[in-house]
């Protein structure tokens, strides 16, 4: 491409995203404030700049991809549209923040084609994770993982020798009580680990079956780091005192239970690459034809000699 036909190429694509930006806007706000308050989804700030990495590391192919817009990308922008207007009259801004993957799917089937969609098509997919659920769905997720978050840890605190147990979402110990509320209950932790598990799934050279467990695997990790937070806690309640154990569960649990996370991911990865052994493609044998039409001739010389 020309430099001087830069402009021209840039230009729709500007406007596009302008409109999108602006008829969004007070969804992405609304997004945005949820980010920064709102613990279960503070992982949602990075989650476009790994899709536009994710795109960056594709600038390769897509230089070379070749262009064919469509018309058929206006469907998706319409559609984003309706599910747009649908989520501002029932004032869902889960509803409202989806509309922003099909704008962004209608746009550049619109002016780029398919091929060059199927290329961003998982940049673009991996949005949906910084997009807030909607409360029904937190709530109906969120209660049973508190219910099994406080099972499990004064299982865990018994089972070491304290004498712990629950009324409700509290655990009581001898002189502490630790409360599994709604910020506790490894919703946040569940959301964040799914995408950093789909994150990594895009990234990694593994079989499809690896990744897949890779991503359904965030769920299991997100219940251990959850319960090993709460268990630690308790530990640290009798052993060092209040002031120790409130300090860990509400400053530093949140920052080590990521690199815990990832530990957790490294060591099922080496798993999976000694028990999901991928199948070696066959060889070809490679015969030499000179190699048989000599031995023809010697084995006819050889015959004639006699």
């Amino acid at each position: 491409m020309r430099r001087k036909d830069m402009p021209f190429v840039v230009a729709p694509w500007l406007l596009l995203l302008l409109c999108v930006c602006w008829g969004l806007w007070p969804a992405l706000t609304t997004m945005a404030d949820r980010w920064a308050w709102d613990p279960r989804y503070s992982h949602g700030c990075l989650v476009p700049l790994f899709s536009l990495g994710l795109i960056w590391s594709r600038r390769d192919k897509l230089a070379v991809a070749p262009l064919s817009p469509t018309g058929w990308g206006l469907l998706p922008i319409a559609l984003g549209a309706a599910l747009q207007t649908l989520g501002g009259y029932f004032h869902l801004n889960a509803i409202e923040g989806a509309a922003l993957i099909l704008y962004l799917l209608g746009i550049v089937l619109l002016l780029a084609g398919r091929r060059v969609l199927s290329l961003v098509l998982p940049a673009i997919a991996f949005l949906v994770f910084m997009i807030p659920l909607p409360w029904r769905i937190e709530v109906a997720m969120g209660q049973p993982l508190q219910r099994l978050a406080t099972y499990l840890s004064v299982y865990a605190l018994q089972t070491l020798g304290f004498a712990a147990f629950s009324e409700g979402y509290v655990i009581q110990l001898n002189e502490a009580r630790i409360g599994v509320v709604d910020a506790c209950s490894g919703l946040s932790m569940l959301m964040t680990f799914l995408a950093l598990s789909t994150a990594a799934a895009m990234v990694v050279r593994r079989p499809l079956l690896d990744k897949v467990v890779l991503v359904l695997s965030s769920i299991p990790v997100a219940l251990i780091a959850n319960v090993g937070r709460i268990i630690l806690t308790g530990v640290l309640h009798e052993a060092s005192g209040k002031q120790a154990a409130d300090h860990f569960y509400h400053d530093l649990a949140g920052w080590l239970m990521i690199p815990f996370a990832l530990f957790l991911y490294w060591l099922e990865i080496q798993a999976l690459s000694r028990i999901l052994i991928e199948k070696a493609a066959p060889i070809p044998l490679r015969i030499g034809l000179g190699t048989m039409k000599g031995s023809k001739h010697e084995t006819a010389a050889g015959v004639a000699g006699e």
